[in-house]
């Protein structure tokens, strides 16, 4: 069993927040993938299945972005499955570009309070699946930015990437990272 968890924060006003990109990435990956209904479990919204021999639960927690935590541990507990192997977060990186996709194992929250609260609870080694929102240039305006939904301009870039990262899943099941992010940054390249 495989859990791939999508931070955000749950309710309609929240649904179109950069802060809520690991919502929109494991719903996608939900949709094209053809998993069952979202059913309350692990104090959020799980679905359960499959892609090739992969058996996966897609996870939002619903405890708000900065208690994650607990729904993922809970979910990792349930399943009794290592986070080091099966554990992988998408969620939002204020640092990388928008809409680019980076992938990495462990290391630190990058002041990130849903990776902190992961960490709290399981440890930090865990793959992250790190998807960009881009800076707003200022440190004054990042909360801003983080909480405010995203501009009408970047819905069609969104929607590629989530698209991108949906059809690429089968590659980071492999564990070919490389080629998963090579073919999320080959579907936003703009056409020649």
């Amino acid at each position: 069993m495989k859990i791939f968890a999508g931070l955000g924060n749950p309710g309609a006003s929240y649904a179109l927040h950069r802060h809520n990109i690991g919502f929109m990435a494991v719903d996608a990956i939900a949709a094209a993938h053809g998993f069952g209904p979202w059913k309350s479990r692990f104090l959020g919204l799980a679905s359960e299945g499959r892609i090739g021999d992969h058996k996966l639960v897609l996870l939002k927690p619903a405890t708000f972005m900065n208690d994650s935590g607990r729904s993922v541990a809970d979910a990792v507990r349930f399943f009794k499955v290592e986070p080091a192997e099966a554990l992988t977060v998408f969620y939002d990186e204020l640092d990388l570009d928008a809409f680019r996709v980076k992938v990495k194992h462990g290391g630190g929250a990058a002041g990130h309070n849903g990776i902190r609260s992961i960490d709290a609870h399981l440890g930090p080694e865990f793959r992250r699946v790190r998807i960009g929102i881009g800076h707003p240039g200022h440190k004054d305006r990042v909360t801003g930015h983080v909480l405010g939904n995203f501009a009408k301009a970047e819905m069609e870039p969104l929607a590629h990437v989530l698209v991108a990262v949906a059809a690429g899943l089968p590659w980071l099941l492999a564990g070919d990272e490389a080629r998963f992010m090579n073919d999320v940054a080959v579907a936003m390249a703009p056409p020649r």
